[in-house]
């Protein structure tokens, strides 16, 4: 049996965490205030698009996305096996519409770095786009086609997820209300509200936007805050209203799901950790979306949701481990941190965590098990010491920095 391991957080990343961990020998407990998934994660609308949704250039993000992509199909091949249960892995492609010349041209540019990177897209336009997309706005005037993109149904992926953990022995404790450090220096233990104490010997992080409370434990300045994005969806017959891929414009997404929904997202406000639906949230999204689907001036959603993504400074997320001291580090304090430190953060993903659960698993296993690529300038490695580890590929992994998700690139102490 390998070292315990106490996860904090049962969203997607602390449940993907806790698979990849316990499948390689870890003996796995994962600490939940509430119900698994019941905030983001099982929010999200699932989409799979690092192409879409990262506009500006390959950065290291960018390339973490990627990877991640690319362990996808494995990744929720062995959580469907391990679970026994089935949820929607889609591999739809996608549409990033353009109204104007120049959201044209911004996308030819966009197109000719994601070429490099494997994808296989096109500009298309007049009746190609519409024979793809046949309900598509006419002022629509071409779209930037991506078909390595996929999306999954969010709450049924979290749900297999969790059933995978507890079938392979991972002790899942939710509903605790509150859990606290106790120690994380010397030893790793946390206390729930009930006075119960979990221990073992590493800490892993995987708080989402409540990570940001934790900045006075670890005396570290830990910049993640709760931006809530509001969601609609509307009940669409296929065989009356098809969308066949998802379809991105500059306000947003639609997303079709197999069961008839389609996923309208998202409205975004700073709200604090208020989770209720408003209005003017809602009429933002009914405002944009009829340009791009004009169908949807005769429908009107029937369901409506919010979710907290945990929003960073910098909008990267806080991937790596916790220096063991206070003092501060130097340049070389990525692999001072992995070495001393009993503690790692899984934090900060924002509205990309259902994309990047299976390399954050990979990243946090590897941290556990001292592999290589939580150091700062490696790519992620495809292999695994367990036969029963989900995230293997035969796709070489894009060279990125780890270094550029660094917990400590904010520095120590507390900022008012």
């Amino acid at each position: 049996m390998g070292e315990s391991i106490v996860i904090m957080g049962g969203g997607v990343i602390g449940l993907s965490c806790a698979f990849e961990l316990q499948s390689r020998g870890s003996k796995v407990t994962v600490l939940e205030p509430n119900n698994c998934g019941g905030q983001a994660s099982g929010a999200a609308a699932g989409m799979l698009a690092p192409y879409s949704e990262n506009v500006e250039g390959p950065d290291d993000f960018f390339r973490l996305c990627l990877d991640s992509l690319r362990l996808y199909p494995k990744w929720q091949e062995t959580i469907k096996q391990v679970s026994g249960q089935t949820f929607e892995y889609t591999n739809s492609g996608s549409l990033y519409t353009a109204f104007h010349q120049a959201d044209l041209l911004a996308l030819e540019g966009r197109l000719l770095w994601q070429r490099q990177f494997g994808s296989s897209g096109s500009i298309l336009s007049g009746d190609e786009l519409l024979r793809l997309e046949p309900l598509l706005s006419k002022n629509v005037q071409a779209a930037l086609y991506t078909p390595e993109e996929s999306h999954v149904y969010a709450p049924h992926y979290v749900s297999a997820l969790e059933q995978a953990c507890r079938v392979i022995g991972v002790n899942i404790q939710e509903n605790l209300e509150r859990v606290e450090i106790v120690q994380w220096q010397q030893e790793v233990l946390v206390r729930s509200a009930d006075h119960r104490l979990f221990s073992g010997d590493k800490l892993l992080v995987c708080s989402g936007a409540w990570a940001g409370e934790l900045a006075s434990t670890f005396g570290l300045y830990i910049p993640v805050h709760p931006i809530r994005g509001q969601i609609c969806a509307y009940e669409c017959e296929p065989a009356v209203h098809p969308v066949n891929h998802m379809v991105f414009s500059s306000q947003g997404y639609l997303v079709a799901k197999e069961n008839g929904t389609l996923v309208c997202g998202a409205s975004e406000d700073i709200a604090g950790f208020d989770t209720s639906v408003t209005a003017k949230g809602i009429e933002r999204l009914q405002r944009w979306n009829k340009g791009v689907f004009p169908f949807l001036n005769e429908l009107v959603p029937f369901h409506r949701w919010a979710g907290l993504r945990p929003s960073t400074q910098d909008g990267l997320p806080l991937i790596g481990p916790v220096g063991g001291s206070n003092e501060s580090l130097g340049s070389n304090r990525s692999n001072r941190s992995s070495q001393s430190s009993r503690v790692m953060l899984a934090v900060g993903h924002y509205r990309n965590g259902i994309l990047l659960s299976p390399v954050t698993a990979k990243l946090a296993a590897d941290w556990v098990y001292g592999n290589s690529s939580i150091s700062p300038t490696s790519g992620i490695s495809t292999t695994s010491s367990s036969t029963r580890s989900s995230i293997r590929s035969s796709t070489p992994s894009s060279t990125r920095s780890i270094e550029a998700f660094s917990p400590e690139r904010f520095g120590r102490g507390l900022r008012v």
